[in-house]
């Protein structure tokens, strides 16, 4: 346990004069303040011994064994509708999908925390991805009513995410919606007010290029106008926002793999972009972001359907009981997001390089929880 810091405070009569202090990152940090006063003979200094001390949670190891070298499952969505469909789940199929993870130690967090390593989880629980593709209207839609005002539907993605992370606080409103510039999520004359709701909520918007383009044999110029489509889209309603993750249509990428760098970053008509994630359409759970082979710009995703007849065995479900059978190594967070906590023999596949704000802690697993 670290000691308790001394606060040190001048005491001037007949005022009393308290140095002010505040927090930052959790440490306590005082500044003393001095007063040049010539009617002041007399100083006194007084021990505050009650300022508090934050101190790092002890967790038992053996218990929750985390690993946060494990894997992660990047969830591909689309339309949100009825019936089920090949890239449709219906409103309850989706609720009951929320409630799975809820209930099985899953929780959400940004695609941008996923891919910068800042993942930031309760301890032993596992963090997961949640992702829309091409801002169908059925992801985000409204009601309008007789009388002038309007409703956000609650069938749609937006309202059933929201009213789980009401009844479910501690199960973030984490997601990133993929949107074309076809109108996203439909209806033109609310496009403002829902990128500007998606945002403000904490949610987040992703690029799906302009016209939803195959870049197998897209050129240099084709690729960085798709992509800086959709940043000037954005920021035409929400100036302040960055786009700088996409995910790939039909999982497509240049032949010309010297290409590539132009998925990354490129500029057009004066629009700068650089995306710092990446997706494919992909197949299974994807690496932790300290692994020494991840790669934030080659995302694998799965399939968020349980239709056996579309995701032939590699479907969220699939990948869920792959996880709980321990064919598949889950992510398991030890709580702090300030500490890497991994079994001492995944040491060799820690990329260190990647952790340079942040402390690694390794531990032997007893035999019985091997």
């Amino acid at each position: 346990m670290k000691p308790m810091k001394k606060m040190i405070f001048l005491i001037l009569l007949p005022i009393l004069i308290f140095a002010a202090c505040g927090t930052n990152d959790m440490k306590a940090e005082v500044k003393d303040e001095k007063i040049d006063n010539s009617a002041v003979e007399e100083k006194m200094e007084v021990e505050n011994t009650e300022e508090k001390v934050v101190e790092k949670k002890e967790i038992d190891l053996q218990k929750i064994k985390p690993n946060e070298l494990g894997q992660v499952m990047v969830l591909m969505y689309h339309s949100v509708s009825e019936p089920e469909a090949e890239f449709t789940r219906t409103p309850d199929g989706l609720r009951k999908d929320l409630e799975y993870m809820y209930e099985n130690g899953y929780r959400p967090v940004s695609l941008k925390d996923y891919a910068t390593g800042n993942i930031s989880v309760e301890a032993g629980f596992t963090p997961i991805v949640l992702t829309f593709d091409d801002g169908w209207e059925n992801n985000f839609s409204i009601i309008e009513k007789e009388n002038g005002e309007f409703e956000i539907d609650p069938n749609c993605a937006v309202a059933i995410l929201e009213e789980f992370n009401k009844e479910h606080p501690d199960f973030p409103l984490e997601v990133t919606f993929f949107v074309n510039d076809n109108i996203p999520f439909g209806q033109d004359k609310y496009l403002e007010y829902k990128l500007n709701y998606i945002v403000e909520k904490g949610m987040d918007i992703g690029n799906h290029t302009a016209t939803h383009v195959n870049f197998t044999k897209a050129d240099p110029e084709r690729i960085q106008k798709e992509i800086v489509g959709i940043v000037k889209l954005v920021k035409k309603y929400v100036p302040d926002y960055e786009v700088n993750t996409m995910a790939l249509p039909f999982g497509s990428r240049p032949k010309n793999k010297e290409l590539y760098k132009y998925l990354e970053k490129g500029e057009y008509d004066g629009v700068k972009y650089e995306n710092i994630a990446i997706l494919n359409v992909g197949w299974d759970p994807y690496k932790s972001p300290y692994h020494s082979k991840f790669n934030s710009l080659a995302i694998h995703r799965v399939r968020a359907s349980d239709l056996q007849k579309y995701v032939d065995g590699v479907g969220m479900y699939d990948w869920f009981k792959h996880f709980e059978k321990g064919n598949r190594t889950r992510y398991i967070s030890d709580g702090d997001k300030d500490i890497i906590t991994i079994p001492k023999n995944y040491e060799d596949v820690l990329d260190k390089s990647k952790i340079t704000d942040k402390e690694i802690r390794t531990y032997e697993l007893n035999k019985e929880n091997k």
